[in-house]
């Protein structure tokens, strides 16, 4: 029988068996992998073990691999029985600390089912949506393939890592090490949203990130401003003058060539990146705000997520304690955040903002510079066939069109996926904005984590096709 053929079976199954799959997501739930504190160390190794366990009776050969933090989760399916890639889904076992625990209505790691107003039904608890509820719609998915069909459709390989809350640092060498075992032909990652309750979406882009800090000396101590006042350079207005050169009155950043490798979206792309209507009454009103800060001649979508950005994280110098204190600093500092799209090069942009500051500090003071980060750009072609078949898959599922859209943040292992192992990701989810991701009383829809699954199955029936 075709993928295809076996799909009803597959989506019907999900539906009869949805009481055992939250059960089955409880029971993971309960355990608490928080990774950035070391006293629960024992408890993501406990997760570690749980999830191997699980893929195992679905026929992976799965283990629980060391780093030198908390261990991977490798499953590996061999063949299915479709035509399709072969995919790498990528997951996260561990979650974020629950303080304030004060704040939480019920104990964090109990979950429960809760009826909200107007009848939808929550899950709550730490991790129900960040991420071990969406890599559950996954691998419930796979499980629903497998009862019905005795195979999964395509030959699958997991990834579920245990220290995506403090930062993946040892996935990044982990997948280098192993590079070879993990090339496959497409990655697949459940830790991403929909663009509301009813409208599906694929993130196809994440914009790179360059972090810089800039570290200017005027006078060689603190002056008093009395008497070197007038005479003096003054650190704070060289660095403001600085910053302040970085925009032009149009909102464009005025580093020259700044823009290179920045692409325009297709047209029907942004035809639907329009149609999503996102006004600055919805955006931001609630955080006290009016007026778009970004590019005058771009849509507020597209200033938050697929244009580039220059901002000033913090500035410190001079006297900033209790009372006044007339001194002329000798020194200043700031912060300064690139956000990148496209073909962007990271260094290039380093190098090119370092020179900017350069030929604007006067020749009698001295500028240093330090580096936090840096990292391209990801985007998947909006041609791929592989995201054209997920689209549709969506679509049929939630009866509206899925838009693609891009994140306005940083995911950097999608970014390794792609540089070390040469593949394009896929990233389907379905966190609602009210999820309270990484806050007390966390929650994910149970509609979400049901049509999570059934999206899934319809998206790996079209990819085995």
């Amino acid at each position: 029988m075709k993928v295809s053929e076996s799909l009803p079976a597959v989506l019907d199954r999900i539906d009869r068996d949805l009481d055992a799959s939250v059960e089955r997501l409880f029971a993971l739930l309960r355990i608490q992998s928080v990774s950035t504190d070391p006293a629960y160390a024992p408890q993501c190794r406990s997760a570690a073990e749980h999830v191997a366990a699980d893929l195992r009776g679905l026929g992976f050969e799965a283990s629980v691999r060391p780093t030198s933090g908390h261990p991977v989760v490798v499953g590996k399916s061999g063949a299915g029985n479709g035509d399709g890639p072969r995919v790498l889904f990528y997951g996260h076992y561990d979650v974020q600390p629950v303080d304030p625990l004060d704040l939480w209505k019920t104990p964090p790691f109990e979950p429960r089912i809760e009826t909200l107003d107007g009848g939808r039904k929550i899950i709550v608890a730490r991790g129900a949506c960040d991420d071990k509820g969406q890599a559950m719609t996954f691998i419930e998915a796979c499980r629903a393939f497998k009862a019905v069909t005795g195979k999964l459709p395509l030959d699958i390989t997991m990834m579920i890592e245990g220290e995506e809350e403090c930062g993946s640092k040892n996935l990044f060498g982990f997948v280098r090490d192993n590079s070879a075992e993990f090339k496959r032909d497409l990655a697949l990652v459940c830790d991403t949203g929909m663009w509301d309750a009813q409208t599906p979406s694929i993130t196809t882009s994440l914009r790179g990130l360059v972090y810089e800090e800039v570290r200017l000396t005027c006078a060689d101590r603190d002056l008093h401003s009395g008497l070197f006042g007038g005479a003096a350079r003054n650190p704070i207005h060289v660095l403001a003058d600085i910053i302040s050169a970085m925009h032009k009155a149009d909102g464009s950043v005025a580093i020259p060539g700044f823009y290179e490798g920045v692409h325009e979206l297709p047209a029907d792309i942004k035809a639907d990146l329009a149609g999503l209507n996102l006004t600055p009454e919805k955006f931001l009103s609630p955080i006290g705000l009016k007026i778009p800060a970004g590019e005058k001649d771009r849509m507020l979508i597209e200033q938050i997520s697929t244009r580039p950005t220059a901002e000033i994280n913090g500035i410190l110098s001079g006297y900033t304690g209790e009372g006044a204190k007339t001194v002329i600093p000798g020194k200043a500092m700031a912060k300064v955040s690139f956000r990148l799209v496209g073909a962007q090069d990271p260094e290039r942009i380093r190098a090119i903002f370092r020179d900017f500051v350069r030929a604007r500090v006067p020749s009698d003071c001295s500028v240093e510079f330090g580096n936090f980060t840096s990292a391209p750009a990801f985007d998947v072609a909006f041609d791929n066939p592989a995201l054209a078949k997920a689209r549709a898959a969506l679509a049929e599922e939630w009866g509206k069109k899925a838009v693609t859209i891009g994140a306005g943040g940083s995911i950097p292992i999608v970014g390794d996926f792609k540089t070390v192992l040469g593949m394009d990701t896929l990233m389907v989810g379905f966190a609602l904005d009210d999820d309270r991701v990484h806050s007390p009383n966390e929650k994910f829809d149970l509609k979400c984590f049901h049509k999570g699954m059934r999206s899934w199955a319809r998206i790996l029936a079209a990819l085995a096709a």
